[in-house]
Order: C-alpha cells, then structure tokens, then sequence
C-alpha cells in the first residue's frame, strides 16, 4: 500500500542556511517595497497632483504672479500695482492709437458708449515703425476687448487696472516682435 502522507526529508546544514536566507531576502524585499517604495510613490503623486492644480507656483523660484487676473483684495495685489507703478529705466517711445468708440455690453435697452484714447509705449524708437505697420491688428485687439466691457467693469481703480493689464497683454500678443512697455490712459469717457 502507498502512503499518501509525505516524508519528510531531513535538510542539510547548507541547504537549511540556504533556504532561511532565501526567506529573509524575500522578506526584507517586502519590507523595501512597504515601507521605502510605496511612500516615495505615495508623496511623489501627490506632489504632482499639487504641481499640476498650481498649489506649488508660489514656492517654486522663477514664479512670476500673472497680474492679469489679480483682484482687489488678493495677497499679490500690492505687488502687482507695486510692478505696475514702477516706470521702466529711460524714455521709451510713445505712439498715439486713434481714438477708440465702442458699445459696451449692457442688458437694458439704453447703448452705453466707451471712448477711449491711449498711448503705447515702445522699448525704443526702432520699434515705431513695425508697431505702425501691425497698428490696425492693435485697434481691432483692442476693439474686441472693450466691446465687451460692461459699465461696471470699468468701476474704480482696479477695473481700472484689470483693463490697463488687459490691453496691455492684447497689444504684446497683436506685436510679438516688439517690445511693448505700457499702455498710457489718455482720455476715457463713458456715455
């Protein structure tokens, strides 16, 4: 008769050494992967998240506010009309834009009217001439952004400012070729 229980067979001193250190290995490998790999992989996800939601653009060096869409009361307002307010080293070039009329975005049924009369101001008198030559793509950038301000959007210094931010980013991005230093309010009038 065959015995269906299994005969242990007694191991030697080397190959007991052997398997027991196999184990250990195996052990110690699990331990790495638990308590080393996984939380590195665990905070290294979360970091990314973090960088890819903006949680981080204030502690990463070379990170510059975007001004543009900073509102009264925010922490970096002050730094913004701070950046603002201070007058770039040397004269730079002024050019007038013709003056700008447009309808603003209202829901009665009155029209109300923006006019506007501005001044960019240029890095150097080398640039006048190709800003001149890209001055109608400037007014019709500009166009499109008023059109559709509504009277309250102009309300106080900082509808003020968010608008002077506004154009100024339209005009860089109508003349990426020069350099553009500010957009001057000459005259506004609202109707």
């Amino acid at each position: 008769m065959a015995s269906d229980s299994k005969e242990e067979v007694p191991l030697s001193a080397d190959s007991a050494e052997a398997l027991g250190a196999a184990e250990e290995s195996r052990f110690s490998a699990k331990k790495i992967v638990l308590f080393v790999l996984l939380p590195l992989a665990v905070i290294g996800g979360a970091l990314a998240g973090a960088y890819k939601m903006g949680y981080l653009d204030k502690v990463l060096p070379g990170h510059e506010v975007d001004c543009s869409t900073v509102k009264e009361g925010d922490e970096d307002y002050a730094g913004c009309i701070e950046k603002l307010a201070k007058a770039p080293e040397g004269p730079g070039t002024f050019i007038d834009v013709p003056p700008i009329v447009v309808n603003l975005s209202t829901t009665g049924r009155q029209p109300r009217f923006l006019q506007i009369k501005l001044k960019v101001e240029l890095e150097s008198p080398a640039d006048q001439k190709p800003f001149e030559a890209v001055m109608p793509r400037v007014v019709d950038q500009f166009q499109t952004f008023l059109r559709e301000l509504r009277v309250d959007d102009l309300n106080g210094s900082a509808g003020l400012y968010r608008m002077k931010i506004e154009l100024l980013n339209r005009v860089r991005a109508a003349t990426p070729d020069v350099k553009v230093r500010d957009v001057l309010f000459q005259e506004m009038l609202v109707q």
